[in-house]
């Protein structure tokens, strides 16, 4: 068996301005595709797998067309290097929006299907966060997706994708894919598969996998931030027997339609004057408060200071904030060196729209230096807070995060991470954590965000109508 490995993996919010480029991206290829933590599990199939470009970037704004079209090229060029192809894997996120273009996973799917013709199989794994469209269900055979947020599944959502795949080759089956849209997207914060309805929605699926029929059971919750028609959430099945596998999506859409006034944020939330309010008089901690609107995991910008700035108003002490992206403020920190005491302007450096900078005196801390500039990171502290700028946007999710930077998040009173739900090592010291609906590109209210391209009617923008599911088979089907 020849299986192809390749794929795109970025989440955009089309509210961020800020177009996510080459730079941005990881790309693998070759022999440093397969021997990559991401896809070392591939060694335990028996097959013949064939590296073409995965390219990742973490979430952020429209992928810039020309970027695009580049690693896209790239890509089937290598695919169409490898030759006499049983099968192609794509690992993928599903939630990519292209500078002009919608469905931009439609348009790179459907370009590898039509370069390894019809009698190959493919498969494709997505974080349930992805947007499925018609034209990304037609162009193939099979599909898989998280079934945990925070994400702890990847690699066994993606062996279910191989696993499939493997599998029809070596029974010479080709099975249905069929999927049911729902009407209805809701933020990752609110559908949290630790938290009911979606914990026990989601239970359901490992034991609708146990009927033989059924390859694989998958619900999409959708991402939000991507003002596109394709925004909504999906239950997507793959198997031998196309009534069962109907049947068993347009229940789990039902269940998913009829829970969806239950959803709700599974931690304490609130304006960002009330959470730190809230979190200065804990008696507790350390209390870790999320800044949702600004969370460059889910596409955002990383840059804006509402929370700080509030701190700063509040008068709050023992605090550590990881982190804001700021390249000039870090590059001010490292001209002056650790110990100095400077005057720098803080935040609205990248998304100038509608935040303003702090502008304060503070003492360089510590400096983390890197052979590449776009690494560098610094730690400042204003009276009793501690914050982290890094030289680009990126998340502080893990406590080696800290520990880098000399930083222990265990001993702080309030730890301000720019996050929704809390990566589990984060979840595991917050006592307790708090979530600031925050503004910013992945603003948790959604409703008051623009709505140009969605579909109408969606929940909760649209509250009265009625569903009735439908199940659509693949073209690659029928």
């Amino acid at each position: 068996m020849r299986i192809a490995v390749g794929g795109i993996h970025i989440e955009c919010s089309t509210y961020n301005p800020v177009l996510t480029e080459e730079r941005d991206f990881r790309v693998l290829r070759g022999d440093d595709l397969l021997e990559s933590p991401y896809f070392s599990f591939l060694a335990d199939y028996d097959a013949t797998f064939l590296p073409t470009v995965h390219a990742r970037a973490i979430p952020g704004g429209p992928v810039a067309r020309e970027t695009y079209e580049r690693i896209k090229s790239d890509f089937l060029a290598e695919l169409r290097a490898c030759s006499q192809l049983d099968g192609l894997y794509l690992a993928m996120h599903g939630a990519m929006y292209v500078e002009g273009m919608e469905d931009a996973e439609g348009d790179w799917i459907a370009a590898a299907r039509e370069l390894v013709g019809d009698e190959c199989l493919v498969s494709a794994s997505y974080d349930l966060h992805g947007n499925v469209t018609q034209r990304i269900v037609d162009a193939l055979d099979m599909f898989s997706t998280y079934r945990t947020a925070p994400h702890i599944d990847v690699e066994q959502t993606m062996r279910r994708s191989v696993s499939m795949l493997v599998r029809g080759l070596k029974e010479g089956v080709k099975p249905t894919l069929l999927w049911v849209p729902i009407p209805v997207v809701l933020p990752g914060e609110c559908t949290s598969t630790e938290d009911e309805p979606a914990k026990g929605l989601y239970s359901r699926l490992p034991l609708i996998n146990d009927d033989p029929v059924v390859w694989d059971a998958s619900l999409l919750v959708g991402y939000v931030w991507a003002d596109e028609p394709r925004a909504t959430a999906a239950a997507i099945f793959t198997g031998t027997d196309r009534n069962v596998l109907a049947r068993e999506a347009k229940a789990v859409a039902t269940a998913y339609w009829d829970a969806r006034h239950d959803f709700r944020f599974g931690c304490e939330t609130g304006s960002v004057e009330a959470c730190v309010k809230r979190a200065i008089a804990s008696r507790t901690a350390p209390v870790v408060l999320a800044d949702s609107g600004d969370n460059p995991t889910a596409g955002g910008v990383g840059d804006r200071v509402d929370v700080l700035a509030e701190l700063i108003r509040q008068h709050a002490t023992g605090v550590v904030v990881a982190g804001i992206a700021d390249r000039i403020a870090v590059e001010r920190c490292f001209e002056a060196g650790e110990g100095s005491e400077v005057e720098i302007s803080i935040g609205g450096t990248i998304d100038k729209r509608d935040t303003l900078p702090v502008t304060t005196r503070c003492i360089v801390r510590n400096l983390c230096d890197s052979e590449i500039d776009a690494e560098r990171e610094a730690v400042v502290t204003i009276d009793g807070i501690q914050v982290v700028l890094s030289a680009k946007r990126r998340p502080y999710h893990y406590l080696d995060d800290f520990a880098r930077l000399r930083l222990d998040p265990r001993n702080a009173k309030i730890v301000v991470v720019k996050s929704g739900y809390l990566s589990p090592e984060l979840a595991s010291i917050a006592n307790p954590n708090l979530m600031a609906l925050s503004p910013g590109v992945v603003d948790q209210f959604v409703e008051r965000l623009p709505r140009l391209r969605k579909r109408s009617p969606t929940f909760p923008f649209d509250r009265d109508f009625e569903f009735v599911p439908e199940a659509v088979v693949s073209a690659r089907s029928q």
